[in-house]
């Protein structure tokens, strides 16, 4: 994508959705790791369903404890791999509660110590809780990346550290929600559509897929 075509490719997204935000339900700061930790390879949709159920029940990190390993397994057993899921979850509460007095930490280094929480869940927790301007690069972000040409890369990595270069600092606390929802709903892994586009026309994908 040319360096001319970012700006305007931006200020289109944020034109059709002023104000992005994760598709996980929370109430608090806990909430929002909980469920971002639950979310890897899971979708939204099943980690809210689950989360509607645990949250009321258990919401902070001796709350979560006192389930125990099995019933909080219970909560969340309809989310993929959740055994190994409830024992990072359980094991991070105890070092939340250990190491920082039950709260979670803003740092990304503090963030990836707990257990299951790896660069994009402590990238996306430090967005949208603490309003960084960081990139948590799922499937979706890397495949918009790459096929736009906004930001090209052979790993996660690479594509997140091309993004905050390439990103205008006016859009790049909410790049991140931008380019997650564009890539979930319009520019779909096995044929994006284009036809419905409104970034379209600055973007390098070539041909663009017709209407049906």
């Amino acid at each position: 994508m040319k360096k001319e075509n970012i700006e305007p490719f931006f200020a289109a997204l944020k034109a059709a959705n002023p104000q992005p935000n994760t598709e996980l339900e929370y109430t608090s700061v806990f909430e929002l790791l909980v469920a971002v930790l639950l979310s890897a390879q899971a979708t939204d949709v099943s980690v809210n369903k689950a989360t509607r159920r645990l949250f009321p029940v258990a919401n902070t990190p001796q709350k979560i404890l006192d389930l125990g390993l099995e019933g909080l397994e219970g909560y969340i057993k309809t989310i993929g791999l959740f055994r190994s899921k409830a024992r990072h979850l359980m094991e991070a509460c105890r070092i939340l509660l250990e190491q920082h007095g039950g709260r979670v930490p803003r740092t990304r280094a503090a963030l990836q110590a707990l257990p299951g929480v790896g660069r994009k869940t402590a990238n996306v927790v430090l967005n949208v809780a603490f309003g960084e301007p960081t990139m948590a690069v799922d499937t979706h972000i890397f495949r918009v990346s790459n096929r736009t040409g906004l930001a090209p890369g052979k790993t996660p990595l690479e594509v997140e550290l091309k993004l905050l270069k390439r990103v205008p600092p006016a859009y790049l606390v909410d790049a991140h929600h931008w380019l997650i929802l564009h890539g979930r709903y319009v520019c779909l892994a096995r044929k994006p559509l284009c036809w419905q586009c409104g970034v379209a026309q600055f973007c390098d994908f070539t041909p663009k897929t017709p209407a049906p």
